[in-house]
């Protein structure tokens, strides 16, 4: 236990000292791994917000039924009855005429002064079907969909899936983007991490050939070096985390209207505690396999 003790005190003492001895190296290595992570994280940011937007419209998934006219209000109710029954519909409740009309001006019609000047109310009644967890799902809302189509007393239907649908390619397409830039940075990040590190390598050649000589191990000499760059790496992706936040604040005033095309009315978020610790340790293993590589070259010559 003590020599174990004794190794990790000379692993921490050593790499300390080599990020002090290599501090333009180390701000180098950092700093490179800092901008790759802060293009990755962007996108993390984005996606993330717009997953959040597609899983709570999931969440919140419903049927609205559009009744006929003709169709009497004390009829309502029993056609509310009959829709409850079909299998995956949680909860139907009936919105009136007047209550639709009400829902519109608190909403939409509030800031626009739209059917100001109607005499009557153009707007249906209709049913707000609710579908339990089994449905939440675009299969599951065709199927209900697919029930309540045609029956006797409803003039149409608004589901969303449509949209639903077409919002989650565009999920997957950024999500795809997102991993071809992530491994080009992540190959380009290494590159450069590993001939900066080489350098360190280098200046302490006379250091390891001592090492060497009374018996040091390879794996003893190359530690404190992968020490150093999961530091370098680590503090890679606490300046990435730190700038994301500062251009999250700053930027987004000035393109709030561009993320409502993207991400609806849904106010944007920035990362959460999970994703900002992943996006810390992506640094560290950057920085520790870009040091594996420079230590690995620079051990055989």
């Amino acid at each position: 236990m003590s020599r174990l003790a004794a190794d990790l005190r000379y692993f921490t003492r050593t790499s300390l000292s080599g990020l002090r001895t290599s501090t333009v190296t180390s701000v180098v290595s950092a700093t490179t791994i800092g901008v790759a992570l802060v293009l990755v994280g962007a996108f993390v940011l984005l996606l993330r917000n717009m997953e959040g937007l597609l899983d709570s419209f999931g969440d919140d998934l419903r049927v609205t039924a559009y009744l006929e006219d003709a169709l009497e209000p004390s009829a309502h109710a029993a056609l509310a009855d009959r829709v409850s029954t079909i299998e995956g519909v949680q909860e139907v409740e009936v919105v009136s005429k007047e209550e639709a009309l009400r829902r519109f001006q608190e909403g939409v019609g509030r800031t626009t002064g739209l059917l100001a000047a109607l005499e009557e109310n153009p707007l249906p009644a209709s049913l707000e079907i609710s579908l339990n967890d089994a449905r939440r799902t675009p299969e599951g809302l065709r199927v209900v969909v697919e029930a309540l189509d045609g029956l006797p007393g409803v003039a149409d239907l608004a589901y969303g899936q449509e949209w639903v649908e077409g919002y989650a390619r565009v999920v997957g397409l950024v999500r795809g983007v997102a991993l071809g830039v992530g491994c080009v940075l992540a190959l380009a990040t290494l590159l450069i991490v590993a001939n900066t590190i080489r350098l360190a390598v280098y200046a302490r050649r006379d250091e390891l050939e001592i090492l060497s000589l009374v018996g040091a191990s390879r794996p003893f000499i190359a530690t404190p070096f992968l020490v150093e760059g999961a530091i370098q790496g680590a503090l890679g992706g606490v300046l990435a985390v730190a700038a994301l936040y500062v251009l999250f604040r700053v930027a987004l005033p000035e393109i709030e209207a561009g993320l409502t095309v993207l991400l609806g009315f849904a106010e944007p978020r920035f990362l959460d505690f999970r994703s900002v610790l992943s996006l810390i340790g992506a640094g560290a293993l950057l920085g520790l396999v870009g040091s594996a590589v420079a230590v690995m070259q620079g051990l055989r010559k």
